[in-house]
């Protein structure tokens, strides 16, 4: 028989967002472990870095920034080896960070389902069952990497995989490599593949924004954000971050384009045995396609507290469910990036104390 744990707050996911809830609830008077706990999916620290390619290093993608209090180990991502890969980074700060302020994080432990038992939330886990009065989602994307439905995808006889299951270039060596999407992860692939694989085929679904700026502006970055926070707060369907953003044209992407490595084809209309079908009826022969389309919330574990809009998403105001005021997200939309994060990670923890003494449960 599964033993029940209680507690006030239960944390889904260990990455920015969890770490820095769980750091703030702490700040705020909650005991880890006994008044709250993080349930962490991953084999280790690091939240979605763990999973990301070897290649890849601090400042060729998104910005990570740091978590809320890392200074006090004398650690700044801005600060870090950039030569080492990322996900080694990170899993090492984030383990530090873990173990310095003691948070509570439990590992692996898998949430399977979320829902009510007499209108008491219960969390079921690779790490048992917890009984609670509020939940913080902070699950993030990666666990939910979005396929585009192309009619013939399931008769390709090469190779298909998403940015997720992405490991090295040697993979696709001498091959014939279609990459799809438009964002900045397709970009580092053409960049990575130049020059391994025989030949490259870039495509996207919508033209390509290129931004004059080396970095995202200020005001790019509002627009994204504002794009997230409207989404949310109507139920609706996230867009794209990078659909707010575009694509800087740094020295490394402009002399990309020039050399015609990062020119993008219309979106092939279907796809073969042996390639992809082009509009004009003409085939190219692939060996592999590698569907760098982006991801969705990952929220299936959540199914059972129907909170999903008619609209397709979750309505979600300042971190906090319409629909249940006991549910709580962060590091969603608005605050998908690593900053917004944190934020959210300060905002979050606060409404949440705040429902516990609503809910009369600070002084049980």
């Amino acid at each position: 028989m599964t033993t029940r744990q209680r507690t006030r707050v239960v944390v889904i996911g260990a990455g920015q967002a969890g770490l820095s809830v769980a750091y703030f609830l702490r700040r705020l008077g909650l005991v880890p472990r006994d008044d709250y706990v993080v349930l962490d999916r991953g084999p280790g620290t690091g939240g979605a870095w763990q999973f990301r390619w070897e290649s890849l290093r601090l400042g060729s993608a998104h910005r990570v920034h740091d978590l809320p209090g890392l200074d006090e180990l004398g650690l700044s991502f801005a600060t870090a080896d950039h030569k080492r890969p990322a996900r080694e980074v990170v899993m090492e700060y984030y383990e530090a960070y873990e173990r310095h302020f003691e948070l509570p994080v439990l590992r692996p432990a898998a949430v399977s389902s979320v829902g009510y038992e007499d209108s008491e939330l219960v969390v079921r886990s690779g790490a048992g069952e917890f009984a609670t009065d509020l939940v913080i989602n902070a699950t993030g994307t990666w666990g939910a990497p979005f396929v585009p439905y192309v009619a013939g995808a399931e008769r390709f006889r090469g190779r298909q995989l998403h940015t997720s299951g992405y490991t090295s270039a040697e993979q696709f060596r001498g091959q014939s490599v279609v990459i799809v999407g438009g964002g900045t992860s397709a970009v580092g692939f053409l960049h990575e593949l130049e020059g391994v694989a025989a030949q490259l085929t870039w495509t996207s679904r919508r033209p390509i924004d290129w931004i004059d700026q080396t970095e995202l502006t200020p005001e790019a970055g509002a627009l994204a954000v504002s794009m997230q926070d409207d989404a949310a707060r109507a139920g609706l369907a996230l867009p794209s971050i990078v659909s707010g953003t575009g694509i800087p044209r740094t020295r490394r992407n402009h002399a990309g384009i020039q050399r015609g490595l990062l020119v993008a084809e219309r979106m092939f209309t279907r796809i073969e045995p042996d390639g992809v079908r082009w509009p004009d009826g003409s085939l190219l022969r692939a060996d592999a396609i590698i569907w760098a389309t982006g991801f969705r919330p990952e929220l299936r574990h959540l199914a059972p507290l129907k909170l999903r809009e008619k609209e397709g998403g979750v309505a979600v105001a300042a971190g906090a469910s319409w629909r249940d005021p006991r549910i709580f997200f962060a590091g969603y939309g608005p605050q998908a990036s690593t900053i917004g994060a944190n934020r959210a990670g300060r905002v979050v923890a606060r409404q949440a104390i705040a429902a516990l003494s609503r809910l009369g449960s600070l002084g049980a």
